[in-house]
């Protein structure tokens, strides 16, 4: 994919072969090459200084990003590219006063290019590959193309509720997300409805089993336990209980109809470890969400996401 989030050609073999020579990034300049290397530092004029292996790069501040030389972006999102990777495009190369080549490079060119030739042709419902640049008690920041952010609030992420984005996601996460709106310079996405419905995640448990589950919420009257993303249950009180913590459950009963998972908590204990991998029941060959319904097909529960206007 030409416009990836940032990072996605870093390693390529084209990439590497593009920057390997002087002469190899002179055809990449004059082809107009995607290209991407790491930024090694923000200057106090917050220019990039940028790792090239055969001279020396820098990305002008006003190059740094799309919407920096309006005022509309701010410079914080240069500051923090600072060891990460970032594409670019080769404006000239020169000498430096040492006559030392130098590479002047745009990442605003290539980024301002993704919104016009791609994101701006986004529908409601298109399905985007995304990365998880940053972390927020309100939500999750990420990167849907060369480097342009979108949000993806808290409340969006799954059907289970979670504290903190960091219950779901870690930075630098490769993940799907949804196109909602598509306004002029910013998309907004969701991502819950990746994650199946009601009856595809309560299909993978079975009454009976003894699962491990993650405590959501603790109320007076049971303790919520999460099985999955978009599944959970409720059990009755338990004095160990704490939200955060992992659970061993035992399955008593799934009940469709109530769109309720009844168990019993069996133990209680602490893991330090970083969110399961997700599973997503959209197939990678799916690049489109016409609508997506959460409940099973008999209950009277309306949870329900409507991308194509003419659905209904």
């Amino acid at each position: 994919m030409i416009y990836a989030p940032e990072g996605s050609r870093l390693h390529t073999p084209e990439n590497q072969a593009a920057l390997r020579s002087i002469s190899a990034m002179e055809h990449a300049m004059h082809t107009g090459m995607i290209l991407e290397a790491r930024a090694v530092l923000c200057d106090s004029c917050h220019n990039l200084a940028v790792s090239l292996p055969c001279m020396r790069g820098i990305i002008p501040r006003e190059e740094g990003a799309m919407g920096i030389a309006e005022g509309t972006t701010k410079d914080i999102a240069l500051i923090a590219r600072a060891g990460k990777p970032v594409c670019f495009r080769i404006l000239r190369i020169e000498e430096d006063a040492s006559g030392l080549p130098v590479a002047i490079l745009s990442r605003r060119i290539v980024q301002e290019e993704c919104w016009k030739q791609y994101l701006s042709h986004c529908t409601p419902g298109d399905i985007l590959p995304a990365v998880v640049t940053h972390l927020e008690k309100f939500g999750a920041f990420v990167d849907i193309g060369c480097g342009i952010p979108s949000l993806l609030p808290i409340d969006t992420i799954s059907v289970s509720r979670i504290a903190h984005p960091r219950d779901r996601f870690t930075v630098g996460q490769s993940i799907r997300v949804i196109v909602r709106q598509v306004e002029p310079g910013r998309i907004h996405l969701t991502h819950r409805e990746l994650l199946g419905t009601w009856a595809e995640n309560a299909a993978m448990f079975s009454a009976g089993q003894t699962v491990a589950g993650i405590i959501r919420s603790v109320e007076s009257y049971g303790v919520f336990v999460e099985l999955s993303p978009n599944l959970a249950g409720l059990a009755e009180p338990h004095e160990d209980a704490a939200a955060g913590m992992c659970a061993s459950v035992y399955i008593k009963a799934i009940l469709p109809e109530k769109m309720k998972v009844k168990l019993i908590l069996i133990d209680t204990f602490r893991q330090s470890e970083p969110p399961q991998p997700l599973h997503y029941f959209i197939p990678k060959s799916q690049n489109h969400l016409r609508q997506w319904r959460y409940p099973p097909e008999h209950s009277p529960r309306i949870i329900e996401t409507i991308f194509d206007s003419s659905v209904g």
